[in-house]
């Protein structure tokens, strides 16, 4: 992992890989924050990030830029074994990160943000997007403030 990332470039990052068409939104955060942070996380993260678009498995539950946003808080700083309790600071952090989305938006759920909207279609194409940039920059924070890592946008 290196010792300094742009924020904004994970957030713009993140954003294309999901305007071009290459993932969604989980799957845009997670290859852009392995991608800035260069971690020797596997591809198979990425892989684990598929199913929770469009509200996992496309149920329009949970935003899936939440969902993304999360994995990579777990991956960062989750226990690996059981009975650690590190868990507890990852719960905190995850509930920073999903607490910012619902400060902005009201609400985590898929459907309410997409309510009326053809699925794809222009609008919610660009809501989503936003949406995925907005997560990837909160969860750069995080990770840089909690690692220590200098944010070369100050």
């Amino acid at each position: 992992m290196i010792a300094a990332v742009s924020v904004s470039k994970i957030q713009k990052d993140a954003e294309e890989l999901y305007r071009k068409g290459d993932y969604f939104c989980s799957e845009s955060i997670v290859a852009s924050i392995r991608s800035n942070f260069e971690l020797d996380m596997p591809e198979e993260m990425i892989a684990m990030a598929s199913g929770f678009p469009i509200g996992i498995g496309r149920s329009k539950c949970v935003c899936g830029a939440v969902s993304g946003a999360i994995m990579c808080i777990g991956y960062f700083f989750g226990r690996k074994t059981g009975a650690d309790p590190k868990v507890n600071r990852t719960l905190e952090l995850a509930n920073e990160v999903q607490e910012s989305f619902r400060k902005n938006h009201r609400v985590l759920c898929c459907s309410v943000h997409t309510k009326g909207m053809d699925m794809g279609s222009g609008e919610h194409k660009e809501q989503c997007i936003a949406f995925t940039g907005e997560m990837a920059r909160k969860t750069a924070e995080v990770i840089v403030r909690e690692l220590d890592i200098v944010n070369l946008d100050d």
